[in-house]
């Protein structure tokens, strides 16, 4: 009977170790970050006091709206969570 949990535990250990190492793999083999930061400059200095993220991106679209100062492409991904990717520093 000892015989078997001690197999049992070798196995679940075994596993753990295996699940662990492709886990670690698998984020070593992550690409880089991509996305640029939300800027320092005189047209974002306001979304860096915003504390909430929400709260601030209620107003990139007063530039980046379609026919405003800086548009966005029209291939950027979803154009209402700006600071889920475009990260303050």
């Amino acid at each position: 009977m000892k015989e078997l949990i001690l197999k049992n535990k070798l196995i679940v250990n075994g596993v753990f170790i295996v699940v662990c190492a492709a886990i670690l793999i698998f984020l070593l083999k992550a690409p880089q970050e991509t996305t640029s930061h939300l800027p320092h400059d005189e047209n974002h200095n306001r979304f860096h006091a915003i504390p909430d993220k929400k709260e601030a991106e209620k107003y990139c679209l007063d530039c980046h709206a379609p026919n405003k100062e800086a548009p966005l492409a029209a291939a950027h991904p979803p154009k209402y969570r700006c600071l889920l990717c475009h990260k303050r520093q």
